[in-house]
């Protein structure tokens, strides 16, 4: 069993974690791990790989409300509803850690800080959520693509992803015209001005951090925003 931040960022007992765990699922980019609209049995947490939460209209446009990385917890909303209200889709080939949905209570019965940790982590993704509003709402293109990539940038760094200022990034141009609100062709012509800044570089999927403090400037990050790290 492999010991991870399991719950916002916690790691925790190996023995608690093995009783509540019924196995280990492997998806392939591109793959389901959560359906939209449907009734999840089970739970999961990110052991290693990136996916991504989505809602879509009748019409098939989709809108990506944020990234899972490892350590995140899925599958909490289907716990308080009959159905889910988003699908989850594996952005790179993923391994999840895989929980019973029915005896959710039950372990967090058995670990009062572990019922904490998750509402702490609900807490921080209404907050993210708000962040992910006044995007789409107020900031501009620039403002909304300097923000995502920084956020990014920041949350792997925490979980030790980046390397001298460079994260591997595998979402295309596609992801983040979904997640931003924008057209695919808006979204290029708004990375080519945002490399024009010389803040950051990004090629290959490959996201290189020039100068962060311009970055963070132009995605106007507050310093509470900094300091706290919500999940997107």
């Amino acid at each position: 069993m492999r010991e991870l931040p399991v719950f916002g960022g916690r790691l925790i007992d190996v023995n608690v974690i093995q009783a509540f765990k019924i196995g280990e699922l492997t998806v392939a980019p591109g793959g389901t791990i959560l359906l939209e609209q449907a009734r999840a049995s089970h739970l999961f947490t990110v052991l290693s790989g990136w996916a991504f939460r989505y809602k879509t209209l009748e019409d098939g446009r989709r809108q990506i409300i944020n990234y899972a990385l490892p350590g995140d917890f899925l599958g909490l909303q289907s716990s308080m509803s009959e159905t889910l209200g988003h699908g989850i889709e594996a952005l790179t080939d993923s391994v999840l850690c895989v929980f019973p949905r029915d005896k959710l209570w039950t372990f967090f019965a058995s670990d009062t800080q572990l019922a904490y940790d998750v509402t702490w982590l609900a807490a921080n993704q209404e907050r993210s959520l708000d962040e992910q509003i006044l995007s789409l709402g107020r900031r501009t293109a620039i403002e909304r693509i300097a923000y995502l990539l920084w956020y990014l940038f920041d949350k792997a760094r925490g979980l030790g992803m980046t390397k001298r200022n460079q994260l591997d990034m595998p979402m295309r141009q596609s992801h983040l015209a979904d997640t931003l609100g924008l057209s695919l062709v808006h979204t290029n012509k708004t990375l080519q001005r945002l490399r024009k800044e010389r803040s950051i570089e990004l090629d290959d999927r490959t996201l290189r951090i020039i100068n962060e403090d311009a970055l963070k400037k132009l995605a106007r990050v507050d310093d509470v925003e900094n300091a706290t790290r919500p999940l997107i």
